[in-house]
């Protein structure tokens, strides 16, 4: 199958190095897009499959390493997640839910993240998928994606906007086994809490999220919410107004991550790709078109640093499908046929049947002067940092249980069949405002108001110090810094 615009399977436009092939894996399992939040309810895992049939019929396959994630298991999670969380999303089921009432006040789980059938092992997949690729970047992968992923909102104890489990924190928690520094980047239309959160008193995890503040779940992400203590200025909000556009949006993303680079100088970049903040989203209020929300995939791989892409937010399925297949291709320096291939869900891009879709007419409220102010605060901010932190490494905790295949038996030529939307058997598996009553036309988030008097897997709560928000705060630091794991 013909890949590129003009038949050849052209790099994308670039310069320097950026032109050269990437080592990419793809982490996908079959099953995903059987899970089923419930009726009405807006997130479709659905939308996964769609994409990876896209990504089947553009011939982009026989590109990647193709693999099934392994399941992350309990102990896997609870590195970030409360264990009695943890034992309460294992246990519970759309048939004994009645049973637990308190105990799904106090998960948060319910309305906007509904028990459903399957819901562990929907946790276990896509954070799996995640883990995993944080592996693969440790071990000399160059790009991993994981479009089930990007899950950004779950709390330590707590579900939040369609999200169980953190399946970034768990992510970024392995790539700092390897990685002085780690980069996380949000292009959801919603603010990234549940990763700010986590990282908000260390300066080795800079966090940096474009989101829509205002009245707008998750109702966090202020411009001077800039991190806590060693933290301090390690945490970047960039909010947004409605109707913003790719001129727009690249004239804050690209100063902004170039400077982040250039001082944080991070070992590898995690970035999620939630399809919320495109043009026509069913949730979302922005105006970008697949190649604006693609350009930033573009711009950090031109950096040369390992790069996890994940997916996130996005409720026009069509589109999500549209741009994760999109930002592959991006991934692998190949352009797209906008002309789309035949597919299993051919009948759901019409009438046009291709695979960019214009952006509308709505007004964009960002205006020059506001877009001019947040560049410069955000650039004044990153001039406060004098260097990239260092830390000094010692014994290095285990590694995610990730069955491999050896690299010596490895036939790079064995690919995943492009038509086939099952596991083949040479692959072999590896391994977080204001509730609304209408989740339809809105995410729905409460903050939590409890605090766990013990803590199992080694993490803090603490207040976060900031005049607007008085939510309880769960970070990582302490696990950072125990002495037998990373830090001196």
């Amino acid at each position: 199958m013909d890949i590129s615009a003009g038949g050849g399977g052209n790099s994308l436009p670039t310069t320097g190095t950026d032109g050269s092939k990437r080592r990419v894996c793809y982490f996908y399992d079959a099953e995903v897009g059987n899970y089923y939040y419930g009726q009405g309810h807006p997130m479709k895992p659905h939308r996964i499959r769609m994409t990876h049939a896209l990504l089947a019929h553009y011939g982009l396959l026989d590109e990647m390493q193709v693999l099934k994630p392994h399941p992350a298991r309990d102990r896997d999670l609870c590195r970030f997640h409360a264990d009695d969380y943890v034992s309460f999303l294992r246990s519970v089921t759309p048939e004994t839910q009645q049973d637990q009432i308190r105990a799904l006040k106090r998960f948060n789980v319910g309305e906007d993240c509904p028990v459903f059938d399957g819901l562990y092992s929907f946790c276990q997949t896509y954070a799996g998928g995640s883990v995993g690729g944080a592996v693969k970047l440790n071990h000399g992968h160059d790009i991993a994606i994981n479009w089930a992923g990007g899950l950004h909102h779950a709390k330590k104890c707590e579900a939040s906007g369609f999200c169980y489990v953190n399946d970034i924190v768990l992510a970024i928690l392995e790539l700092l086994k390897y990685h002085q520094r780690v980069l996380y980047v949000d292009i959801d239309i919603h603010h990234g809490d549940g990763v700010e959160e986590a990282f908000y008193t260390t300066d080795r995890v800079m966090t940096v999220s474009f989101h829509k503040f205002g009245d707008y779940f998750p109702g966090t992400g202020d411009i001077r919410d800039v991190g806590h203590s060693k933290g301090k200025y390690y945490s970047l909000n960039v909010p947004l107004d409605d109707g913003i556009d790719d001129e727009s949006y690249q004239s804050l993303f690209k100063p902004i991550m170039a400077k982040v680079m250039e001082i944080f100088r991070p070992g590898a970049v995690v970035l999620q790709c939630g399809a919320d903040s495109l043009s026509g989203d069913r949730l979302g209020c922005f105006n970008l078109s697949i190649k604006g929300h693609a350009e930033c995939v573009r711009f950090m791989r031109s950096f040369n640093v390992p790069v996890l892409l994940l997916g996130g937010g996005g409720y026009t399925i069509r589109n999500v499908a549209r741009c994760w297949c999109y930002e592959t291709g991006v991934a692998l320096g190949h352009e797209l046929a906008d002309k789309m291939p035949l597919n299993e869900y051919y009948e759901y891009f019409g009438p046009d049947y291709t695979l960019h879709v214009a952006p509308s007419n709505m007004e964009n409220k960002n205006t020059h002067r506001q877009l001019d102010e947040i560049r410069s605060r955000l650039l004044d901010n990153l001039t406060k940092l004098r260097h990239a932190p260092s830390v000094q490494f010692q014994e290095r905790p285990p590694e995610a249980e990730q069955p491999e295949q050896d690299e010596d038996l490895e036939n790079p030529d064995v690919r995943h069949h492009a038509d086939s939307d099952t596991e083949m058997d040479d692959v072999k598996p590896l391994e977080d405002s204001e509730r609304r009553s209408n989740i339809q036309s809105m995410r729905v988030k409460r903050e939590s108001a409890e605090t766990e008097a013990t803590d199992q897997v080694v993490l803090v709560i603490d207040k976060r110090l900031s005049s607007r928000s008085s939510a309880p705060f769960c970070h990582v630091d302490r696990l950072l810094m125990a002495p037998e794991e990373i830090l001196v």
